[in-house]
């Protein structure tokens, strides 16, 4: 490992988000959303991105790599950190990224994140989505939320992932963690066979196809919490792509199915400070109620955000509103916050 070594190092050093290591290139890392290269580094030949890639592989590793030609895993080094580790075949040769993940799971509060999420951490079921593009915390997000009923309630949880990301320790709850790939053979099988376990809270990494999102909203019709996430821009997006998912013929009845068992969206996204030096999230939070429902059973998600406008009280609030705040309150710069506005606030 010790080739791979010094750059995670390095990576640390410079609270880096990803690591890139690519035939081609010179080793790169994505600080405060810039990718930035290893300048003093040379650039990596096929042998050499060979050589720091695939000894980090087990056995077994090497050969589904050989036959798929891109894995996914969970990577570990002990005093150093742990990585979400995507590695591919591309034009020159072979590539990897790694997603540092903090040992510690971090609180919602630790986060900066509104109190209203820790609302969605006690709901006794129904379906929760965690949405935005890849890289903006939403599995962060998650395992806080997570995190908040293990330390609180006695629950039995049970997490699906590919990989697993966040560790969690059993504390007032227990806590069980399936990785796609090494302990079951897809999400769809995993939460099939949850169902049959006592749980009490489910976590998918990701709702990827139509019969996880299927099972997913049973799971959440029949008296279990679910969280899961999903790459979409806007509460009402993330609505639309799950019913979209359906053939036509079902879409109705998933439209019902949603009306009853949703209980939150909430998108988010990572901006930068004005100094440079960090980012931090901005969030549209949407709480299902008896007008949002209404407006999803009668296939007219277009009307969401005006909703959600008009429920502050409730704890709901857009993404202009928070990158707004965000502004206002000398957070990011006004050209962050003209780069982040949803497209419908854009002047």
């Amino acid at each position: 490992m010790a080739k791979l070594d010094k750059i995670f190092r390095t990576a640390l050093q410079y609270h880096a988000s990803d690591v890139y290591i690519a035939t081609g290139e010179k080793p790169a890392l994505r600080i405060n959303g810039d990718v930035i290269k290893i300048e003093e580094h040379p650039v990596l030949t096929k042998k050499m991105a060979e050589e720091y890639l695939l000894e980090i592989l087990t056995p077994d590793q090497k050969t589904k790599f050989a036959k798929q030609l891109d894995l996914d895993f969970s990577l570990e080094i002990e005093t150093i950190a742990r990585f979400r580790v995507n590695l591919f075949v591309q034009r020159k040769g072979i590539s990897a990224v790694f997603r540092l993940i903090s040992e510690k799971v971090l609180s919602l509060d630790e986060l900066g994140m509104p109190a209203q999420l820790k609302t969605a951490s006690n709901f006794k079921n129904g379906l929760v989505i965690i949405t935005g593009p890849t890289g903006s915390g939403k599995t962060t997000t998650m395992a806080a939320m997570l995190n908040e009923i293990n330390k609180s309630q006695k629950k039995h949880i049970i997490t699906v992932e590919d990989p697993i990301e966040y560790v969690h320790k059993n504390q007032t709850s227990i806590v069980q963690q399936r990785e796609v790939g090494t302990h079951t053979h897809s999400f769809a099988n995993a939460l099939k066979s949850a169902l049959r376990e006592a749980p009490d809270v489910i976590m998918l990494g990701e709702m990827r196809d139509i019969e996880t999102m299927r099972q997913a909203i049973t799971a959440a019709e029949t008296g279990h919490l679910v969280f899961a996430t999903l790459h979409t821009r806007g509460c009402a997006n993330s609505i639309n792509r799950i019913i979209d998912s359906f053939p036509p013929e079902q879409q109705n009845q998933i439209r019902a199915q949603l009306s009853e068992s949703l209980r939150a969206v909430i998108w988010q996204n990572l901006l930068k400070t004005k100094n440079g030096k960090s980012r931090v999230a901005g969030l549209e939070i949407m709480f299902s109620n008896s007008a949002i429902a209404n407006l999803i059973r009668k296939a007219s998600t277009h009307q969401i955000n005006s909703v959600i406008e008009t429920s502050t009280r409730e704890g709901m609030q857009t993404m202009k509103k928070a990158i707004q705040d965000l502004l206002e309150s000398g957070i990011i710069s006004e050209e962050e916050a003209l780069h982040n506005l949803p497209k419908d606030f854009e002047a």
